[in-house]
């Protein structure tokens, strides 16, 4: 992390980053892996419990990050550019949407605790509470719902 500027986040717009400093955006809570319904009557975004086979479920973090589309082909790669798009899907937390909306990013986000683990313990991440997509039918998916918390 030492080719980051200090405090870029603050000061340095998404379209601007170095891929270094866009990828230290990433809090590392899993959130984003997790299987999400969109529902077309009125466009709500759930979240729910169940993780792309890809997610370890423990450090929150894709197994294949970077060959992760050989497995997943419709794995969104987030960029700058797609951001406006799909920030809606991506959870209420995550930096990217944080920074997209002009909000600044929370306290134990690792930037700003300095600690990577700070997002396990403060309880923003999916650690230790997903089923692997491989476990459930698609169509059960709606009985996988969460609330998903601020």
């Amino acid at each position: 992390m030492s080719d980051l500027r200090p405090k870029y986040w603050e000061t340095v717009p998404l379209t601007e980053m170095s891929p270094e400093e866009w990828e230290a955006l990433c809090d590392g809570c899993g959130k984003c892996c997790l299987n999400k319904l969109e529902f077309e009557d009125d466009g709500e975004v759930c979240f729910t419990r169940v993780a792309c086979r890809l997610l370890d479920g423990q450090s929150c973090r894709c197994k294949h990050y970077p060959i992760r589309h050989q497995f997943v082909p419709d794995c969104v790669s987030l960029t700058a550019e797609k951001l406006p798009d799909v920030a809606y899907w991506l959870p209420k937390t995550c930096a990217y949407r944080l920074l997209h909306e002009g909000n600044p990013l929370k306290s134990w986000h690792p930037l700003i605790s300095g600690d990577p683990q700070s997002v396990h313990k403060a309880g923003a991440s999916v650690k230790g509470w997903t089923v692997p997509e491989t476990e459930v039918d698609e169509e059960d998916w709606e009985d996988y719902i969460i609330e998903e918390t601020p």
